[in-house]
């Protein structure tokens, strides 16, 4: 009971926060406006949330999570690029999924400064988990080996273009055929990376 109403607290500043961000412009809005809004205190907002920047970056913040528990789910005898692919895929799927929500989120963190680099931060975090699972998926000794963290960087680096894409097209093109397109592309590199 704790936890849900946890989630729908969260789930309410986040929203509150994200309309007011889309109507004012990130830098504009405070986290005095965030909480008055929600109908909370600032204290609450702080409970939740040690930033505004975390409102919006908490949105992705799961997705890395996902991403590696989907690699870690692919068959063993899948290719680099296919078990990649299907990490990433599961992460623009979810997105895809809120595509309105989404597609405000993707806007502001990648229109943002600081919100971009906090984003960038967390992606070297899942960099970091993808090269840890690549090292066990391709029996490494070490995630921090060259291969595991080419490869992870190589998705991660797949995953911002379909999103930059998709967001600059206004969401009108299929981030699913986006991803395959893309890691189409550079599937060579990560088998050979992968070896």
């Amino acid at each position: 009971m704790a936890e849900r109403k946890r989630r729908l607290v969260s789930g309410e500043l986040t929203e509150t926060a994200l309309q007011l961000f889309v109507q004012q412009g990130f830098d504009a809005v405070t986290v005095d406006e965030i909480a008055a809004a929600a109908g909370m205190s600032k204290r609450t907002f702080f409970r939740y949330f040690a930033s505004k920047e975390d409102v919006v970056v908490q949105f992705l913040a799961d997705l890395g999570a996902g991403m590696r528990a989907e690699l870690a789910a692919c068959p063993p005898e899948e290719s680099t690029a296919t078990a990649l692919q299907h990490a990433v895929r599961s992460s623009v799927d979810a997105c895809a999924g809120h595509a309105d929500k989404a597609l405000r989120v993707v806007r502001l963190i990648l229109g943002t400064p600081p919100l971009h680099a906090r984003f960038l931060e967390r992606q070297a975090q899942w960099r970091d988990d993808l090269a840890a699972e690549l090292a066990i998926r391709l029996a490494l000794p070490s995630p921090t080996a060259l291969h595991p963290r080419l490869a992870a960087g190589l998705a991660l680096t797949v995953f911002e273009v379909v999103l930059q894409l998709w967001s600059d097209g206004d969401g009108a093109e299929d981030p699913t055929a986006l991803t395959a397109r893309a890691f189409a592309a550079v599937a060579p590199a990560l088998d050979a990376v992968g070896r």
